[in-house]
């Protein structure tokens, strides 16, 4: 039994003594840094698709010329073409213009021509207010419409008198001077009171643009 303690000591002895093995060390590996995940949205779209029907071609219509169709409403009226007085009368002047010598002025139209049969003639009456007018001279001009020309006037001769103090005057188309006759014009006058020995008394206003002068029937 000893020797069987002795040979163990002397083992475990051997075993303190002999040089411990050194083991080699194993290199620490560092985990590896977690790496950032991409997120990842998923975006849910809807999309309704609506059935389509291909356009069917209509081919086109045929050309029809218009129907005429008669008018519903009438013809509009066409301007009304006034035409001076010619015949007829009196046409009274307004006395006013007889500046307080002369009053009762008519004459027998508004317009008168050269070469016109129905419408040569004018006749003018008027009666002086004054007792000291014994005569009446008639005086004219005509004034030309397309330029504006305005010409002298003229002395037509002495009106004739009658019973009652009224002076008349048929003054016909040919009496205008051959110098003053136009197309269209205006046909001016003016009566002249005398005395007996032939100076004036008084004058009456110069009435104008009142009568149409014409080469032909107006």
């Amino acid at each position: 039994m000893k020797k069987i303690f002795i040979l163990f000591l002397a083992v475990a002895l051997t075993a303190c003594a002999a040089p411990a093995t050194e083991q080699p060390v194993q290199p620490t590996i560092a985990p590896p840094e977690p790496t950032a995940t991409p997120l990842v949205i998923v975006e849910t779209v809807v999309v309704t698709v609506i059935p389509t029907q291909a356009p069917t071609e209509v081919p086109p219509p045929t050309a029809i010329p218009p129907t005429a169709v008669p008018p519903t409403q009438p013809p509009a009226p066409t301007a009304e073409v006034v035409v001076p007085t010619v015949s007829g009368g009196p046409v009274a002047v307004d006395n006013a213009l007889g500046a307080g010598w002369f009053v009762n002025m008519t004459r027998t139209a508004n317009a008168f021509s050269l070469r016109c049969q129905l419408s040569r003639d004018i006749t003018f009456n008027v009666t002086p207010t004054d007792a000291n007018i014994a005569l009446v001279d008639f005086y004219y001009r005509t004034q030309d419409r397309a330029t504006g020309a305005v010409f002298d006037w003229q002395n037509a001769g002495r009106m004739l008198p009658d019973a009652n103090g009224n002076f008349t005057l048929i003054f016909s188309g040919d009496n205008v001077s051959p110098n003053f006759r136009k197309e269209n014009a205006w046909f001016d006058y003016q009566f002249i009171g005398l005395s007996r020995s032939g100076g004036v008394v008084g004058r009456s206003e110069k009435i104008e643009q009142q009568i149409s002068y014409t080469l032909d029937c107006p």
